[in-house]
């Protein structure tokens, strides 16, 4: 299920949706993009309508956890249970996805575009590592993460351009500051 809650009335719209939806992002035209964990897809939500339109991931065993965008709309995706990250086309609806550096056990979870930069972190590892990625250049580089074995589950944005990184194992908060 997914809804929309207008704080001025208080009035909530629901719309059945595919299962288990997860992480969600606006873009630039206030289309809603939602992972769907519970199964290989990525929607898209008009936000006028709140119809969805669906986009097939290339294998069923797809899990994506958490997604963001980059200044062309491209949307980024971890694909956590085949180890890989992915960019959907919105225009064009093509689907390229790389190997993560640590392989297919390495369970992406988190992500971040900044600066058309993608990072995110495999939380098959331990610790866990750090991994950016340059679209353009197609190349990874990775670190591990200071703090032993504390999980990301969740990155974001800040104003100034970096990383904040929360752990829920160690229940920690960490700022990767970005150069």
């Amino acid at each position: 299920m997914l809804g929309r809650l207008d704080p001025e009335t208080g009035v909530l719209k629901e719309v059945n949706t595919e299962a288990r939806p997860y992480g969600i992002k606006v873009d630039s035209n206030g289309t809603v993009w939602i992972a769907y964990n519970g199964t290989n897809k990525i929607g898209a939500m008009d936000p006028n309508t709140m119809e969805v339109r669906y986009y097939n991931l290339p294998d069923k065993r797809t899990r994506v956890r958490r997604l963001d965008l980059d200044s062309q709309d491209n949307v980024w995706y971890v694909n956590s249970t085949r180890g890989k990250i992915g960019r959907l086309n919105p225009d064009t609806g093509a689907i390229t996805e790389w190997d993560s550096p640590s392989g297919p056990d390495s369970h992406p979870y988190a992500l971040a575009v900044i600066d058309d930069i993608i990072w995110y972190n495999e939380s098959g590892m331990r610790p866990d590592a750090l991994v950016r990625f340059d679209p353009e250049a197609e190349t990874f580089q990775s670190w591990a993460i200071p703090s032993g074995v504390g999980i990301i589950r969740h990155v974001w944005v800040t104003e100034a351009g970096n990383l904040l990184i929360h752990q829920s194992s160690t229940n920690q908060v960490g700022l990767v500051r970005i150069d």
